[in-house]
């Protein structure tokens, strides 16, 4: 026999109020969250971003070899010996190419005959001027050879025996390798920040990976191009030059003015100010804020730099609005790096605009 509960009609009226208010602080709850994600969702953010800053000056050009000699004929005449070939490695005063010297040959042979003679007959007059003609048959037969004037490597070489060649005419050229060097412009905006040993990344098409070098001299006096721009043609140089990397070769590169900085960018308008401190509200993903105090510098016009109280990332709630400050917020994608390559002391803005160097804090 099963027992029949009954409650009575207070108890009955509590529980149906207890269920009632439930019901309400739940509503209630529920209103609250979809308020402050409304809230959240229209609050104006900024997040903190980690940016590269380079202070450098942008150039390109193409490399030379160290030294490079012409190889060409002073004189007509018909080819008796090829002594080397293109691709050999030389050194200074090595016999490329002979022409035929006979009738040289003979000529200073006679004169050294006629030389004994006078000075068996003690004529001192006659044997110093036969001496001086002597010195220029000597250049004469000298220049019957195409020599190296240095240490370095034949880069091309077209000639063969029996070849005639007539004065002045190239047959090949003669480089040395050992360091390359480029002559580059430098706008006259940038010249006041050149130092003789400042780097130079080099950056070549034809060789996968990074050439270090240097900055070699410039002059001190500047020149117009034909574009109407004032330069100064500064000279760089590459001393471990890697095997991939050859004299003509083109390149891009960039003379370092300081090495390259990381900084926490974020827009200005994050920024609040309590008693003359500097603080931000650090927006969680729940919505809630958390203030945490910060130390910035200026970073353009509308831009900080945060020195500390921060990581990167975090997003911020707006403290101000760029309407209010007579600016307008631009929000910025894409590039995560800035570059100084025209403000002697400045630098650009987080959106890449040229920027004049930041005002003391």
């Amino acid at each position: 026999m099963v027992k029949k509960i009954s409650l009575s009609k207070n108890k009955r009226r509590a529980l149906i109020i207890t269920i009632i208010v439930a019901v309400i602080v739940i509503a209630l709850m529920i209103t609250k969250n979809a308020v402050n994600k409304s809230h959240a969702s229209t609050l104006k953010t900024y997040r903190v971003r980690k940016e590269t800053y380079e202070n450098v000056i942008e150039i390109a050009g193409t490399v030379s070899a160290a030294k490079s000699q012409k190889l060409q004929s002073l004189n007509d005449g018909t080819v008796v010996g090829v002594y080397k070939k293109e691709g050999d490695s030389v050194k200074a005063g090595d016999l490329i190419v002979q022409l035929d010297d006979t009738e040289q040959l003979y000529n200073l042979a006679n004169l050294d005959y006629e030389i004994s003679v006078a000075r068996q007959n003690q004529t001192a007059g006659k044997i110093k001027l036969m001496e001086t003609q002597r010195n220029s048959l000597v250049r004469k037969v000298e220049n019957r050879k195409i020599s190296a004037t240095f240490d370095g490597i034949i880069a091309d070489l077209d000639v063969d025996p029996g070849d005639y060649l007539e004065a002045k005419d190239s047959i090949g050229t003669l480089v040395d390798t050992s360091y390359l060097t480029a002559e580059v412009e430098v706008a006259e905006t940038d010249v006041c920040k050149l130092k003789m040993g400042q780097k130079v990344d080099f950056t070549f098409p034809a060789y996968d990976g990074k050439v270090e070098g240097y900055l070699v001299s410039y002059p001190a006096i500047g020149e117009v191009t034909s574009r109407g721009a004032t330069i100064v043609k500064a000279k760089v140089r590459i001393d471990d030059v890697p095997d991939g990397v050859l004299p003509n070769f083109s390149f891009t590169g960039k003379i370092v003015i300081t090495e390259p900085e990381t900084k926490l960018v974020v827009e200005r308008y994050a920024i609040g100010h309590d008693r003359g401190n500097a603080f931000v509200e650090i927006l969680g993903r729940d919505g809630r804020t958390s203030k945490v105090s910060v130390e910035v510098q200026p970073y353009g016009l509308d831009y900080v730099n945060v020195i500390s109280g921060l990581e990167g990332g975090e997003i911020l709630k707006a403290q101000s609005s760029a309407s209010k400050s007579g600016r307008m917020t631009v929000s910025k994608k894409g590039s995560k790096s800035s570059k100084n390559k025209n403000a002697p002391n400045g630098s650009n803005g987080p959106n890449g605009e040229m920027m004049g160097p930041p005002p003391p804090l």
